[in-house]
């Protein structure tokens, strides 16, 4: 006999994101088409080739986190550990009366503790090793965001990062879930965080001519499938879901979002940052989530892509999606939200399914925005510039990540209790 595996529903989410630090401002923005992009205030920009990014707007630390313990996080942490503290409120759950090792936390980032690493080389440089912080390690490294959140809030269940770059946070999902489905937690936090705006990123980004340098119109820099796409434009932030199954969310009569149907992960096997130019590890990827959904593909109302406003990523995710749902990809709506937020490297994955779970929810379709001459090798409904109501019962959320990482979550409307 096979294993019987438990239905896993979100029942909480948090997001810090550069058009919201809420889940509803999130929402809001994106129904309103706001873009995150301006210029650069963390450091002079005057010898970078892109001078602008998706920061967080009125961001304060010490808002959400007492000072001390603010100062000894890497900025990629604090915002780990506020969207994980917004999932944890807004799930209801009263920690203080489960067994703490049945909670458990798999939270990512696709490059960890750059502020961190930035202001401690220049300090090394600058004044030698003794000089160096007892911190800078601890802050440093990708996996304690997830430590953290663990810490902060008595979390004894599984407990450890992802590292996938772009398809971190999808796959930090995917673990939970998977925990969940096995039996080996009741709960489970799960997200990404990122915090990459710093010179060594910028300019390491611009080097390898992958940043949009669209200086003189920041808001209007990100612009997937549009023809004058001209690279990603950097973002930060985080988002964070509450996993459990869906027989002790009725039980408790939790608030319920969305119901994972289906996961799957890929390699394309191919190069180092450029996809498959036939987007075949998307296409694996997306044909085994809705093989484990046990759907056909004419049930996908939605897709947010990657569409990361790069030539090369939005052409093979396309071709990708083309082959996987054949005539009816004519018939669903695809959106990129990264032309709001920008791209969230490790945190994006998590970020964009919070806006499949809120267009579940709300039964609209998010637009991308900047998107005033479609590519003419695009002849899908990108949902240009303005939200579209339809009738959404599945989402698919597709992230993908430099090393070819793959990832595909497929997300139900919530069930009727």
């Amino acid at each position: 006999m096979g294993l019987e595996l438990n239905r896993i529903v979100v029942t909480g989410i948090g997001v810090l994101s550069p058009i919201g630090l809420s889940a509803g401002d999130f929402w809001n923005a994106l129904m309103n088409g706001k873009s995150g992009a301006a210029p650069i205030t963390y450091f002079d920009t005057t010898d970078f080739a892109t001078t602008f990014a998706c920061e967080l707007k009125n961001f304060k630390a010490d808002e959400y986190i007492d000072r001390k313990s603010a100062d000894r996080m890497d900025p990629y942490c604090q915002y780990g550990v506020i969207a994980a503290g917004q999932a944890l409120k807004d799930s209801g759950l009263d920690i203080s009366s489960i067994d703490p090792t049945r909670i458990g936390v798999v939270h990512g980032s696709g490059i960890g503790g750059m502020t961190i690493y930035d202001q401690q080389f220049r300090n090394y440089m600058e004044r030698g090793p003794r000089r160096v912080s007892p911190f800078f390690i601890p802050m440093l490294i990708p996996d304690i965001a997830a430590g953290q959140i663990s810490i902060r809030n008595g979390l004894m269940g599984p407990n450890y990062a992802t590292a996938s770059a772009c398809a971190t946070s999808l796959h930090s999902i995917m673990d939970a879930f998977m925990i969940l489905q096995m039996g080996m937690a009741d709960y489970m936090v799960c997200g990404g965080s990122e915090a990459p705006i710093t010179q060594m990123s910028v300019a390491g980004f611009n080097s390898a001519k992958a940043l949009s340098t669209r200086n003189d119109d920041p808001s209007r820099a990100s612009r997937p499938y549009d023809i004058d796409r001209d690279g990603f434009v950097m973002g930060e932030g985080a988002g964070s879901l509450v996993l459990e199954t869906l027989e002790s969310a009725l039980k408790r009569g939790a608030k319920i979002y969305a119901e994972i149907a289906g996961v799957a992960a890929s390699a394309d096997a191919h190069h180092l940052t450029a996809p498959h130019p036939e987007g075949i590890g998307a296409l694996s990827a997306m044909n085994n989530a809705l093989k484990m959904a046990g759907i056909t593909p004419d049930k996908i109302d939605y897709i947010n892509t990657h569409g990361t406003s790069t030539p090369l990523g939005d052409l093979a995710e396309v071709a990708a999606i083309k082959k996987a749902f054949g005539e009816h990809a004519y018939k669903l709506n695809i959106s990129s939200t990264k032309s709001m937020t920008g791209h969230l490297l490790g945190a994006a994955g998590v970020v964009e399914s919070i806006a499949c779970i809120l267009a579940l929810q709300n039964q609209v379709v998010p637009p991308t925005i900047n998107c005033d001459n479609l590519d003419p090798h695009i002849d899908l409904d990108v949902t240009p510039n303005t939200p579209k109501e339809r009738r959404i019962e599945y989402a698919l959320n597709n992230g993908f990540g430099f090393g070819g990482h793959n990832g595909c979550l497929i997300f139900r409307k919530a069930p009727e209790a």
